[in-house]
């Protein structure tokens, strides 16, 4: 029976599906940040539980940090509040501790969360990616099933390397024709919002097709996921 691709992937990724309950999701990518990691580090430290997969955990630093630089071309620390000082330490903390490999303030690799997957090679194809971000979609330019998830789905992650997720439905979206000179690929999303309302898509996972969207470059795409 055909599939889509979004049902391919889901199908490959199930490890177990009761009946009229969520399926138990493999996730092949999780990506940290310092904001709605924390709680989650702390309860694994609690039940004394290790991250499962520390090879598909990556962390960085991306919604705290300044864009200040100072003269070395180094962040520059001095205007952060004592919130974000202490978030970016813990993230430190827990990155060392569980042995997750961390792309600090420090590193050339740092950047933000959803866009660092792709740039190191780490969003492939046929992944499910998680992050407690809520512009994970993004990665679903690269034909990767990616969502945002809560803190304590970042903890069931980090702990099992799977989370629980009701099997959404889903929705073609397609988009033909040319765009004109001027309109971008926000442009698509805001006109699919500005027909069809905010929550058209609320349970569903979008799959873009048609000529318009084959034309998009890949950053484009991320754009269009992203949204």
């Amino acid at each position: 029976m055909p599939q889509t691709l979004f049902e391919k992937i889901w199908n490959a990724h199930v490890v177990a599906q009761e009946p009229d309950s969520p399926a138990v999701l493999y996730i092949d990518l999780h990506l940290v940040h310092e904001v709605t990691s924390p709680q989650a580090f702390d309860g694994l430290r609690k039940r004394g539980i290790n991250v499962r997969r520390t090879d598909r955990t990556f962390a960085t630093m991306d919604h705290s940090i300044p864009t200040r630089t100072d003269l070395s071309g180094m962040r520059d620390l001095t205007g952060l509040d004592d919130m974000a000082a202490r978030q970016i330490a813990q993230l430190e903390k827990n990155a060392a501790e569980f042995g997750i490999p961390l792309y600090d303030m420090r590193s050339d690799k740092q950047g933000i969360v959803h866009v660092i997957g792709p740039e190191l090679g780490l969003t492939k194809p046929g992944m499910t990616i998680v992050c407690g971000d809520s512009h994970t979609s993004t990665h679903g330019a690269f034909g990767a099933l990616a969502f945002g998830i809560g803190t304590s789905e970042v903890e069931m992650v980090l702990a099992t390397q799977c989370l629980l997720q009701r099997k959404p439905k889903t929705m073609q979206v397609r988009i033909d024709g040319t765009l004109q000179k001027g309109v971008t690929a926000k442009d698509i999303i805001l006109g699919i919002i500005a027909r069809y309302g905010v929550g058209a898509g609320t349970g569903h996972v979008f799959e873009f097709t048609g000529d318009a969207i084959r034309r998009l470059s890949m950053e484009e795409r991320m754009t269009v996921c992203n949204t």
